[in-house]
């Protein structure tokens, strides 16, 4: 009996400190997404965006990114406007993937639909790919705004269907 209790606890402290959590800053992660610094902030502007069927429309949008956990993540919160209508409302979260050393965009949108996606920074702007027929690359420009757009590959080719520009606040 007493040989069987000290197994029962044994296991159980295994199984309890198996699980508990690591409290100590992945620095790597830190390291890497603190590269995406410039991006955080309040913003504002407008954009355009093309439809399938060649129409346009403007919008209005607003990106508010900031740090979390230790600023080992990035966390992105987007609303668009098309007149009075919310036309776009996500959220993503940005991690660093120690596997591939690229980063991985975490998307959530209001349709419920989600997803992970691959990302990376290259020349200090940070491309993001929903599928491999499109991608958006957002940067800071020289006049200090958020400048994005958004492709789709045809033969070959990447075409242009949408474009922002924001301002910090």
């Amino acid at each position: 009996m007493r040989t069987t209790l000290i197994f029962i606890i044994a296991g159980l402290m295994n199984f309890t400190f198996g699980f508990t959590q690591h409290y100590k800053t992945d620095e790597l992660a830190k390291e890497q997404i603190s590269k995406l610094k410039s991006f955080t902030g309040n913003w504002e502007g407008s954009g355009w965006k093309m439809e399938p069927d060649g129409s346009r429309y403007d919008f209005t949008q607003t990106e508010k990114i900031s740090f979390k956990l230790d600023s080992t993540s990035l966390l992105i919160q987007g609303k668009g406007l098309r007149k009075e209508e919310v036309i776009h409302n996500a959220m993503a979260v940005v991690t660093y993937n120690s596997t591939t050393g690229d980063y991985d965009f975490h998307s959530f949108l209001q349709n419920g639909r989600k997803g992970e996606f691959p990302a990376r920074l290259i020349n200090n702007k940070f491309y993001w790919y929903p599928d491999q027929q499109t991608r958006y690359i957002i940067e800071i420009n020289e006049e200090g705004h958020w400048f994005e757009v958004g492709e789709f590959r045809q033969n070959d080719e990447w075409k242009q269907f949408f474009e922002m520009t924001l301002q910090k606040k």
